[in-house]
């Protein structure tokens, strides 16, 4: 199996709190969920994680290089941010999921929250985002019955949340993921507040404060619709490139 090597800054006191696991999915909900709330909680880095398998690169914040897999803590609401910025190999999902588990049961958290995407058809009609929940045990699933969080009946996850679930089940250990459906094609902020309002929901520990979110949200629609509407037929532009320029 893959070697994950855990480098911790900071020892962090998370007895009965919640790990928030975010890797790249469907519309980088979940990377945009997670670095909402490390960037508006107080929260500190603890930990950052490496592997020969990852991506050879270094993300540069502030002048300070960081690797691109990290896991941030707010000890006041016993809560860490587990947050991969770069899409991970699927070789390395399985040993990084056991990992992360293991990291998680020694801190002594209660459970861990994955946020994933949902690929929502491009012609479907504007709605409310829909958020499912899975829990790995029963007192998983009676947490999102508790929260009014639909759970989804029948389907298939994959990558390092599949196996959570699978290793929460196996070993009586609370694992829940969050599934927001999402546009495929753009980074979907829309989809990302939505998440992290049942995120809000789930744990009342913490409180987010959405509106900037959902703002940026509006002004990316606008900017899409207007690339969309301004584009000519034969014009192949990709817009989740244009919009970064």
């Amino acid at each position: 199996m893959t070697e994950i090597t855990f480098r911790t800054f900071k020892e962090v006191d998370l007895s009965g709190g919640t790990i928030i696991e975010a890797i790249p999915s469907v519309g980088l909900v979940s990377t945009i969920a997670a670095t909402y709330m490390i960037t508006t909680l107080p929260t500190d880095q603890v930990c950052a994680i490496d592997s020969d398998d990852f991506p050879p690169l270094s993300m540069v914040y502030a002048f300070k290089p960081k690797f691109p897999v990290r896991i941030y803590a707010l000890p006041a609401a016993k809560l860490a941010i587990f947050i991969a910025e770069v899409p991970l190999p699927p070789r390395v999902h399985r040993s990084l999921a056991l990992e992360l588990l293991r990291w998680a049961t020694s801190h002594k958290c209660r459970q861990i929250v994955s946020l994933e995407g949902l690929p929502m058809p491009a012609e479907e009609p504007v709605r409310e985002v829909a958020v499912w929940g899975v829990g790995s045990t029963d007192s998983a699933r009676k947490s999102l019955s508790e929260a009014g969080i639909q759970q989804l009946e029948t389907g298939m996850i994959s990558g390092v949340s599949g196996v959570l679930l699978n290793e929460g089940r196996w070993q009586s250990y609370d694992v829940i993921t969050l599934l927001a459906e999402a546009q495929p094609a753009i980074p979907d902020a829309n989809a990302a507040a939505r998440l992290l309002e049942v995120v809000d929901t789930l744990l009342p520990e913490i409180k987010l404060n959405l509106e900037p979110l959902r703002e940026q949200a509006k002004a990316l629609e606008t900017h899409l619709r207007k690339l969309r509407d301004e584009a000519k037929p034969a014009t192949t532009t990709d817009t989740s490139a244009m919009m970064f320029r």
